[in-house]
This record gives C-alpha cells, structure tokens and sequence, in this order.
C-alpha cells in the first residue's frame, strides 16, 4: 500500500503554520461516543487535533506514515504518537471509542480504511473526518489567493484535493451518518503567518521543486498594500465540513 506523502519534506513549516481547530469541534466528538477512553487520530500530523482529543479521552493514539511529522508532532502526557498507515493502525479489535482523520481522509485508500475502522472501533464507536475550505479574509485579499490557488499554484494540486473543493460531500463514507454542527476556524495572525500557511500547501511545495522558485514572495507583494501595516493582525476564517457517522 502506497503512502502519499505530501508533507514530510515541510513538516516543520506544517506543525508552525497550521490553525488550531476550534474547542467547540471536540465537544462534538465527545458527544459522539457513551466511553471517552480510547481514540485514534489517523494521519495526525503534527497532532493539533490529537492533543485536543486528550482534553476529553483518556488515551489518544495518534498515528502517521511519516516520521518527519511524528518528529515535530506537540506533545501530551495522554497522547501517544505511532508511525504507521491509517489503514493499518495494528490495534486489537473492538479497542477503539473514537476514530478521527483531520483534514486527510482524502489521501486514504478508503476500501482499506473503513475495513480497518470497523475493525479496531467498538461496537457502540464512531467515525469523524473534517476538512476546511479556503482562507477568508476580506474580498480584496481574498480575489488574490483564489487567483494564485487556481492559476498559479492549481496545476499542482493533487487530484484529491477535490474532495475538499466538494466540502467532502462526495468522499466516500460507508458508515450510518449523523448530524454534525456547521463550524469554522478562526485565528488571528499577521501577514508572514498568513503566507508562511500558504507555503504549507502541497501544491506550493510542488510548484516550487517544479519550477525552481517560491511562488510565495510575488503573492506576498501583492497582498501587502491590503494588509497594511503588514505587522497589523487580522481574522482569518474557513469554513470547517464534517463528515460523522457510526458503523
């Protein structure tokens, strides 16, 4: 089974850069099962959704195929980071109250993962998947990044991403789904926090061992008169979809 590997060569700029998810989505998933003593975070990252999981779980299990990520994954005393595929977790049946996949359920083999999410979750368990949208600030700043996402970085997006373009209505979800809140992240950030989460894109990545240059600095130079002072902090929002659901 093929891992594709999108974000090892920038994990550090990923564990920086990427937005925190809001408390309220935990709470959700809280909900979601009658135990809190187990959940698994497929595909975790640098672990921003593990580590607030163990805020309600007693036990976090937080897996990834690439050491880079693990390696500069935050750390809590109740999470416990394991290199390994989603679609094989090598947990005991019947061992799992909670699985969740943030913003990467799209990557997946997704006949191999929800065999094995069946497998490990108990019989009153649950599923959560959640991606988000793209960056809203104002119009003005907000035309100049769809620009650059579509006709200058978007030959290079992976063919998956348009699971995410479709808010992951169209990502196969085998499961019996239920009702899920309608949520968004918000930070507040600066202009060279702002771009430094667009150089966590693959597509940026992609591009610039394609083409031999960081796109990034022409974008920043375009954005910066709307920005200004560029030290100024701003509201950055997107829309956050949820996909939950029981065996």
């Amino acid at each position: 089974m093929r891992f594709k590997d999108h974000f090892s060569g920038h994990a550090a700029l990923y564990a920086r850069y990427r937005p925190e998810y809001p408390a309220a989505l935990f709470e959700f998933l809280a909900q979601l099962t009658p135990r809190r003593e187990t959940a698994l975070d497929c595909a975790t990252g640098s672990g921003q959704a593990a580590v607030s999981l163990a805020q309600h779980f007693e036990r976090v299990i937080a897996t990834d195929a690439s050491v880079q990520q693990l390696l500069h994954a935050q750390r809590h005393p109740r999470v416990f980071y394991v290199a390994s595929l989603a679609e094989r977790p090598g947990l005991r049946d019947g061992s799992v109250d909670l699985v969740t996949v943030a913003q990467a359920a799209h990557w997946f083999d997704h006949e191999h993962f929800y065999a094995e999410v069946r497998r490990v979750l108990r019989a009153d368990g649950a599923l959560a998947a959640w991606t988000y949208g793209r960056a809203r600030i104002d119009p003005e700043i907000d035309e100049l990044v769809d620009r650059f996402y579509e006709h200058v970085v978007g030959p290079y997006w992976p063919p998956e991403r348009q699971y995410i373009e479709d808010a992951y209505r169209t990502l196969p979800f085998p499961l019996r789904e239920v009702p899920a809140p309608s949520l968004e992240l918000r930070v507040s950030w600066d202009l060279d926090t702002f771009v430094g989460y667009l150089g966590t894109w693959s597509a940026v990545q992609r591009y610039t061992k394609a083409v031999g240059r960081d796109p990034l600095p022409d974008l920043r130079e375009q954005i910066a008169p709307y920005w200004s002072p560029a030290g100024a902090l701003r509201w950055v929002c997107w829309p956050l979809y949820i996909r939950a659901g029981r065996p």
